[in-house]
């Protein structure tokens, strides 16, 4: 009943604001500035990141019991040991970032001009592919804005925490990487205002449509505003497109949950077997998958402008790819049930394909759809971008992203851990936690930035 609650609430905020977001994302023709805007951004300060051994580290420190990186202040995030045991057997263990409090990723949204424009800010990080992408208006960790660093207060933060705050078009807690992080979620939200602000240096008005154009661009818009902007209440499709119902699909995760049995345990960091530790990284012995490091940090626009850190550094690229097929009103998305060790609640729905792709051979069976997605013809590839991952946990990491059309190769009914899901509907599913997970939820930014385009959005 309260889901149902919580679904009529949020079908009368689509109806009431879908129009308007659609107006944005057709608005808007400024977008061509921003890549320079973030290098100009980049010029006004001094900004700098280099790679140190852990001993030279700042108010960090290696825990001389578990050899488990954390701060001084026992806030912010650790990195620990994680044990995995598997059902079907397979057992291993790895570095895995603790960070139990919540942050907040908002976004503040003002009609200007008779359009609704975002408050999008030049977002620097010190794991970011070009140190500067775009991000949303507020992207800060709870120690962040409670000023446990003791540095300048986080711009904004009153109007997602405080008392200004508007009127609330998306509120909900979402999971991040559930490969890296153990049991992470933020709160995602969008905040409409009406009052004149001050825009700072750091920040601009854009369009919907202005960031849509700017999903193309290989590692612009941060997978923090993806992650919020994926949330949006846009106009509802077709709803018979759907070929199951909610409840239908809801048993079907709920079916996967229960028949993966895993046992996950936190253990020592200096103990993890696999894993070699030099002065300046924790790494597999056989170079596989990550690796932890330290960087030191300058960065004259932050609330504290030098820190150290560690990071989490991925030893390949990874893929995450979508197969949609066309019907008429919207697309469909084939979307699988997928279980990772740090994830909330066991699984959560995720891209058609989520992994490394010259890594497969490292799993006990070849990724379902994976030959298809690297071999699919170009007239079928409706999106494709390299997008970073988040450069304040992650050093340099990103994905290939894709939407990619499905042929007849691809009739019949799905393996049992894929559903074929309306985009719609899966939409609806990023306003509850814990069932979208945040590779699936950038894809859903990058199908939106596709919307009412031909053919996936076909005229039937």
């Amino acid at each position: 009943m309260a889901q149902a609650a919580t679904r009529t609430a949020r079908d009368r905020t689509v109806h009431r604001h879908g129009p308007r977001l659609a107006h944005s994302a057709q608005a808007g023709d400024r977008a061509g500035g921003i890549p320079g805007w973030l290098d100009e951004r980049r010029r006004a300060g001094t900004f700098e990141v280099r790679c140190i051994p852990f001993g030279e580290m700042v108010k960090w420190r290696i825990d001389p019991d578990t050899g488990n990186l954390v701060h001084d202040s026992g806030r912010f995030f650790s990195v620990e040991g994680l044990t995995v045991r598997a059902d079907s057997g397979t057992t291993w263990s790895q570095p895995i970032i603790n960070q139990p409090e919540t942050g907040v990723l908002g976004i503040l949204v003002k009609e200007i001009d008779g359009v609704l424009r975002f408050l999008m800010q030049a977002k620097m990080e010190p794991g970011n592919i070009g140190l500067f992408q775009l991000g949303p208006t507020v992207q800060a960790t709870r120690s962040n804005y409670t000023g446990v660093h003791r540095g300048r207060p986080t711009p904004y933060i009153e109007y997602f925490v405080g008392e200004r705050r508007g009127e609330v078009l998306t509120d909900v807690l979402q999971s991040e990487q559930g490969d890296s992080f153990l049991r992470k979620r933020n709160r995602n939200m969008v905040v409409e205002i009406t009052e004149d602000i001050e825009v700072r240096d750091d920040y601009r008005w854009l369009t919907l449509g202005e960031i849509h154009q700017l999903l193309a661009v290989d590692n612009l818009v941060n997978m923090d505003a993806r992650t919020v902007l994926s949330s949006l209440p846009f106009p509802p499709g077709d709803e018979d497109a759907a070929p199951h119902s909610d409840t239908e699909i809801l048993s079907w995760l709920t079916g996967i949950k229960t028949r993966h049995e895993r046992e996950v345990v936190t253990s020592p960091l200096a103990r993890i077997e696999d894993w070699r530790r030099t002065p300046a990284e924790i790494a597999r012995s056989d170079g596989r998958h990550l690796r932890v490091l330290a960087v030191s940090v300058q960065a004259g626009n932050r609330e504290v402008t030098s820190w150290t850190q560690p990071l989490l550094a991925a030893q390949r690229q990874g893929i995450a790819a979508f197969i949609v097929r066309r019907t008429a009103g919207e697309p469909q998305v084939l979307v699988q049930g997928l279980t990772q060790p740090g994830t909330f609640d066991v699984a959560e729905m995720a891209p058609t394909v989520q992994c490394v792709t010259d890594g497969w051979h490292d799993l006990p069976e070849k990724p379902p759809y994976l030959d298809y997605v690297l071999a699919v013809p170009d007239d079928r590839v409706h999106y494709s971008a390299l997008l970073s991952e988040e450069g304040g946990r992650f050093y340099r990491r990103d994905n290939r992203y894709l939407v990619v059309e499905a042929d007849e190769t691809l009739g019949g009914d799905p393996p049992d851990a894929y559903r074929w899901l309306g985009l719609s509907q899966l939409k609806r599913f990023t306003g509850y936690s814990n069932h979208v997970d945040v590779e699936a939820r950038t894809l859903i930014a990058c199908l939106q930035s596709l919307w009412g385009k031909e053919p996936l959005w076909a005229r039937g």
